[in-house]
C-alpha cells in the first residue's frame, strides 16, 4: 500500500525530553508533513491517503513522531513494520533516534517542572530508565542518531535543518520592497536601508513623472558618485546576513529600501537588489509599496532623517 505523491518517510523517536517536539517543528518548517504520536494501527491508512493538492512533483516527505507514550507502542512490531514497508512497498524509510544522558534529562524535567510520561507518580529517573529499556530496539535499528545532551533547542534545530533541509525550502522566504519614508515605515521589514543619500530624480522636471523602473531615471541614479561603492557595500552586507538568517531558522526576511516619496530611488535600488539576489541563487518577491502614489513636492521637501539599521 503506497502513499500517492511521496515515498520518503522519517520516523522520529527517542527519549522523552530529548527534543522530539523541536525536531518535528523544525521539519514542518522545512516543508515536511508531520504527524506526531500516530497509533501504529493507523499507519497503513495514513500511507494510503493521497497527498494534498500541492503534491505531485513537489510532494512533501512525511515525518512520523513515535514515542513510548504512543498508543499501541511496541518497538519490535515497529521494526518489523518498517522492514515490510521497505521490502514490499518501496518506501524510503529512515529512523532518527534522539538520545540524551539521564542526568541531563532529569535536569530538563526539573527545570520545566513537567512529569515524565512513564513516571507520573515516581521520580523522573525511574521513567527515564524504563523508557530507555523500552526504546532499545529502536535505538539499535535507527540509521540516524543525535545525542542532544549538550545541545540547546536552537542548536538542535540548526542540526536538523542542515541534515534534512529540502532544496528550495531550507532558506527563509525572501521579500524585497521599496517605500517612501514620507508615507510611513513598513511594519514588517527586517532590514530597513535608507537610500536618500542618492541624488533625487524628483527635482529633474523631465524625470519627475517617471519611476525607478524607467531607464532614464535609473541612469540618473546610477550616475551618482556614491552609487557604485554604496551598492557594493549593501550587496556584501545582505549576502553575508542571509545565510546567517537561514542558520538561525528565520522563516521570513523582508528587506526594505526607502527614499522620500517611494517612487524613484528606492524603487530602482529594490529592483536592482532583487536581480542581484536572483543571480546569487535566491528567489525574492518584489513589492513597490508606494509606486502608485502621486509625486508631491511637499513630500520630497521633507528633511532627510538618518535611519540606523
Amino acid at each position: 500500500m503506497t502513499r500517492p505523491g511521496s515515498k520518503d518517510i522519517l520516523l522520529v523517536t527517542g527519549m522523552s525530553g530529548a527534543g522530539k517536539s523541536t525536531t518535528l517543528k523544525t521539519l514542518e518548517d522545512l516543508g515536511w508533513e508531520v504527524v506526531d504520536n500516530l497509533p501504529l494501527l493507523l499507519l497503513d491508512r495514513l500511507l494510503a491517503t493521497a497527498q494534498p493538492p500541492s503534491g505531485g512533483d513537489n510532494a512533501r516527505p512525511l515525518a512520523l513522531g513515535i514515542g513510548a507514550q504512543t498508543r499501541d507502542f511496541d518497538p519490535d512490531t515497529i521494526v518489523k513494520r518498517i522492514k515490510t514497508l521497505r521490502a514490499d512497498h518501496g518506501h524510503d524509510i529512515g529512523t532518527l533516534f534522539l538520545d540524551c544522558s539521564g542526568a541531563e534529562l532529569e535536569r530538563r524535567y526539573s527545570e520545566t517542572r513537567r512529569r515524565h510520561p512513564l513516571a507520573l507518580d515516581r521520580p523522573a529517573s525511574d521513567g527515564i530508565a524504563r523508557e530507555r529499556e523500552l526504546l532499545a530496539p529502536l535505538r539499535r535499528w535507527a540509521n540516524r542518531l543525535i545525542d542532544t545532551t549538550s545541545l540547546s533547542s536552537n542548536e538542535l534545530a540548526q542540526k536538523i535543518r542542515s541534515t534534512f533541509a529540502r532544496e528550495g525550502l531550507s532558506g527563509p522566504t525572501l521579500s524585497v520592497m521599496s517605500f517612501g519614508f514620507a508615507r510611513g515605515l513598513p511594519r514588517d521589514a527586517d532590514l530597513v536601508l535608507d537610500v536618500r543619500f542618492l541624488r533625487n530624480p524628483h527635482w529633474d522636471d523631465a524625470l519627475r513623472p517617471g519611476t525607478g523602473l524607467d531607464a532614464d531615471v535609473s541612469a540618473y541614479i546610477i550616475a551618482d558618485p556614491a552609487y557604485a561603492e554604496a551598492m557594493a557595500a549593501i550587496d556584501a552586507m545582505i549576502l553575508l546576513l542571509l545565510p546567517r538568517y537561514r542558520a538561525e531558522g528565520k522563516s521570513y526576511v523582508t528587506i526594505a529600501f526607502g527614499c522620500t516619496g517611494g517612487r524613484h530611488r528606492s524603487v530602482h535600488v529594490a529592483d536592482r537588489m532583487a536581480k542581484r539576489l536572483r543571480d546569487a541563487g535566491f528567489s525574492p518577491t518584489v513589492t513597490h509599496r508606494d509606486l502608485g502614489a502621486a509625486s508631491q513636492d511637499s513630500l520630497e521637501a521633507i528633511p532627510v532623517t538618518p535611519i540606523i539599521v
